[in-house]
C-alpha cells in the first residue's frame, strides 16, 4: 500500500542465489502454488448471507503501509469499531501514524462498501476518544455499489512498469467521481509536465530516505523474501508482489544490503512514472487523524474505481514522507498551505502476485 517498496534485486540475483544457497534452503522456501493458493482463499467471494467476520476479512484487502495491516476490529450489537494496532507502527516512515490512521480508512472503506452490497450498509464515523477508533455504526450510509464491491477482491498495489497508455477523459471524470469524499480535495494529474515535476520530488525524497540507516532497518524488518515466510506471517512485502525473484529467508537480507541502491531504485521510479498514465495526489482539509481517515477513504474508492476500469495503480509517497518536500508538492497540485496525504500512480500494466493478509482470528479484539 500506502508507502510500500519495491524490492527490485539485480539481474544477477538468481544466479547469485543459486551459487550460495543450499538444496535444503531452497526447498524450505516453500512454493508459490502454494502461496497463490493461500491468498486465493483469503479472497474469495463473499456469500449471500455472510457473517460480521466475512466482512471483517474483505476490509483487511484494503491498502496499507508496508503490508503492516495495523488494525484491529471489535464488533458490537450496533456495527463495529476499527481500532488502530499500536504494535503495527512503523515509526521511521511514519512518525505521527498519518499513514496508520489512513491505513485505517482504506479498511472501512472497505468495510462499508461489501456491507452495502449486502443489506447492511451503514454509516462511518471516527471516534476521537477511544483510541481514534473508525467506527461503522448500522443504518443509513451511501447505496451500494456493486462495480466497486466487485473490485475489492481484485485490488493490488501494483508495483510494476505499466504500457504508457492513456485513460480517457470519462474514466477520469469516472475516477474523479468515485474518489469524492467531503473533506478531502483529489488532484488527477495526466500532463507530462506536471508528472516530471511530481516524479522529481520522489526521487529526491527516495534519495533522503535511502541515505537513513534507520528508514532502510525498518523497511528491512517487513521485507519477506520467501513464499513460506510471507504465508507464515501473512503480512509484509514479499518480493513476488513486487515481480522480484523469491529467496530463502537467510540469503534475502543479504542480497538486499547489496543491490538496493538509491541510483538504481531511482531510475526505476523515473521509468515507471513516465509509464503511468497519470498520477493522483489526496490532500485532505486539515491536518488531523479524522481528515486522515478520509483521505485514506477517498483512496481506496479511487482504487476500487480504478480496477473496476481495469486499470493498475500504485503508492508513490515519499514526497509525503519527507516532511520537507510536502510545501513543494502542495504548492505544486495548487493546494499550498495543505499537508498532501498520498501520491498514487495509476495506468494499463500486468498483474502480479497479491499480497498476504492475516486470518480474521489475528484482528479481532
Amino acid at each position: 500500500m500506502i508507502g510500500r517498496r519495491e524490492v527490485l534485486l539485480a539481474g544477477g540475483a538468481v544466479a547469485i542465489a543459486g551459487a550460495g544457497a543450499t538444496w535444503m534452503a531452497t526447498r524450505r522456501m516453500g512454493s508459490m502454488a502454494d502461496y497463490n493458493a493461500a491468498v486465493a482463499a483469503s479472497r474469495a467471494g463473499l456469500t449471500q448471507m455472510p457473517q460480521m467476520r466475512d466482512f471483517i476479512r474483505y476490509a483487511t484487502l484494503a491498502a496499507n503501509s508496508h503490508n503492516t495491516q495495523p488494525w484491529r476490529f471489535r464488533i458490537s450489537d450496533r456495527g463495529l469499531a476499527i481500532e488502530p494496532d499500536a504494535v503495527r507502527q512503523i515509526p521511521v516512515v511514519d512518525p505521527d501514524n498519518h499513514h496508520l490512521y489512513v491505513s485505517l480508512g482504506c479498511a472501512a472503506e472497505n468495510l462499508a462498501i461489501a456491507c452495502a452490497e449486502r443489506g447492511k450498509s451503514g454509516q462511518l464515523g471516527f471516534d476521537p476518544a477511544h483510541k481514534g477508533a473508525v467506527t461503522f455504526t448500522f443504518g443509513g450510509g451511501e447505496p451500494a455499489r456493486p462495480d466497486l464491491f466487485d473490485a475489492i477482491t481484485k485490488r493490488q498495489s501494483t508495483r510494476g512498469d505499466y504500457d504508457g497508455r492513456t485513460v480517457s477523459a470519462r474514466d477520469v471524470t469516472a475516477l474523479e467521481k468515485a474518489a469524492a469524499v467531503p473533506g478531502v480535495d483529489v488532484v488527477i494529474l495526466t500532463q507530462r509536465a506536471q508528472m516530471r515535476r511530481v516524479r522529481d520530488l520522489i526521487v529526491a525524497g527516495n534519495s533522503a530516505q535511502l541515505a537513513d540507516p534507520a528508514f532502510l532497518a525498518e523497511l528491512k524488518a517487513w521485507l519477506r523474501f520467501s513464499p513460506r515466510r510471507a504465508m507464515q506471517t501473512g503480512d509484509g512485502l514479499f518480493s513476488a508482489c513486487s515481480g522480484s525473484p523469491v529467496l530463502p529467508e537467510g540469503l534475502g537480507p543479504n542480497l538486499f544490503d547489496q543491490t538496493f541502491k538509491a541510483k538504481a531504485e531511482n531510475e526505476k521510479y523515473a521509468r515507471q512514472i513516465a509509464s503511468s498514465a497519470g498520477l493522483v495526489v489526496f490532500v485532505a482539509h486539515k491536518d488531523d487523524r479524522e481528515h486522515w481517515v478520509l483521505a485514506g477513504r477517498a483512496c481506496q474508492r479511487f482504487a476500487l474505481q480504478a480496477t473496476a476500469l481495469g486499470l493498475k495503480h500504485a503508492f508513490v509517497n515519499q514526497p509525503v514522507e519527507v516532511a520537507h518536500l510536502r510545501p513543494d508538492l502542495a504548492a505544486l497540485v495548487g493546494l499550498p498551505e495543505r499537508r498532501p496525504d498520498i501520491v498514487m500512480r495509476f495506468g494499463y500494466g500486468d498483474a502480479l502476485p497479491y499480497s498476504a493478509r492475516r486470518p480474521v482470528d489475528a484482528v479481532l479484539t
